[in-house]
């Protein structure tokens, strides 16, 4: 019997081979500061496509410029971006697997300096290639720099910088977009009552500050093809009193499945500081409750790094995916090592030919 974890899921049109997907992880490899993915980003995500990942997922790519997270992250913004994607899209193909963008706005956590610089930490000023960041409210993220409140009108115009970079997502050739909402930026800010304090139609209510997120994923929809799966991501829960809760990812997930969402991926956290009981799987149980109350299809995320255990998380129902980081990273490899453990004959396992020689035996 094959393995729930290697069973093919198909969503809409799309199918990846296995439930072992690649997270999006911030690769802040851009150093030309243009948004234009390179040569890193194509080994990054061509390495995984190699170690038999069933769908790839792109760090998070900006929408517009003011939305990256640092000045080096990749972007969708314009045309030359959409064709270096192009490029790392049809690798991905060649190998077997589907590949998915994860599309994002920063909001009171852009312009920062990348983990690994060595010119300093927090926001990164206008003098070094930095921009005003902007936020549903006036309120800065510990240590960054306070941001500019947008407008109604200005949030009211999101939704349409969020469907061009959708559809030259489409154009690139990608398979699946996930809209962040989650970790803290833009869209988590809208819905988290410690960063959304606005009085407006955007403010106030569950309704209110889930209003945004409503139109974002309405937006994209309109553009984005039929046959295409659409994710979300959300931080289930903000790990703190008064803010987002995991009763209403599970409440909002639910209702955008009217809205053309397929897919759910399910972290948590970084709104602000907290005190998060981190360890093994520690957030399977948010994806179990948002999968039972939405009955949507669920990724589950967060130190997940054996394949047993894996395997379980799948196979019990807690989730229909797993998605890997730091595992990944160490292990580009990780699904041909978890098919050789889970049982899986070689010559079924999703090796490149020119790496059968170095099959798990």
């Amino acid at each position: 019997m094959t393995p729930a974890l290697f069973e093919p899921l198909t969503v809409r049109g799309v199918t990846a081979r296995n439930r072992i997907w690649l997270a999006p992880m911030c690769q802040y490899s851009c150093f030309a500061r243009d948004g234009v993915p390179t040569d890193w980003h194509l080994v990054h995500l061509g390495s995984h496509a190699i170690g038999g990942f069933g769908l790839l997922i792109t760090e998070a790519t900006a929408v517009v410029p003011e939305g990256r997270i640092s000045p080096e992250d990749t972007g969708l913004w314009n045309e030359t971006q959409r064709d270096a994607w192009r490029r790392i899209v049809d690798f991905v193909h060649d190998q077997g697997a589907p590949i998915g963008v994860q599309i994002a706005h920063a909001g009171r956590k852009a312009s920062t300096y990348a983990p690994f610089s060595e010119a300093g930490e927090g926001s990164v000023p206008a003098s070094e290639g930095g921009w005003q960041t902007v936020a549903p409210s006036p309120i800065a993220f510990p240590g960054y720099d306070e941001p500019r409140e947008l407008t109604t009108q200005e949030v009211a115009a999101l939704p349409q910088a969020f469907a061009d970079a959708a559809r030259r997502a489409d154009e690139a050739g990608f398979d699946l977009i996930e809209i962040h909402a989650a970790h803290g930026y833009l869209l988590h800010q809208f819905l988290s009552p410690l960063s959304n304090q606005r009085t407006d139609e955007y403010g106030g209510d569950f309704d209110g500050r889930t209003r945004l997120v409503r139109e974002v994923v309405d937006a994209v929809r309109a553009v984005w093809p039929e046959d295409k799966p659409l994710g979300i991501r959300f931080s289930g829960t903000d790990w703190l009193e008064g803010g987002w809760t995991i009763e209403e990812t599970t409440k909002l997930t639910a209702e955008l499945k009217d809205h053309g969402v397929d897919v759910v991926d399910v972290s948590s956290g970084a709104i602000l500081p907290a005190d998060i009981p981190v360890g093994p799987g520690y957030q399977v149980p948010l994806a179990r409750e948002v999968r039972s109350g939405s009955d949507m299809v669920t990724g589950a995320v967060g130190l997940i790094t054996d394949p047993e255990q894996a395997e379980r998380i799948v196979a019990d129902g807690d989730a229909d995916l797993v998605l890997l980081a730091r595992a990944a990273l160490r292990e580009p490899g990780w699904p041909l090592r978890a098919a050789h453990e889970l049982g899986i004959d070689r010559t079924a396992a999703p090796y490149a030919p020119q790496y059968e020689r170095g099959a798990w035996r």
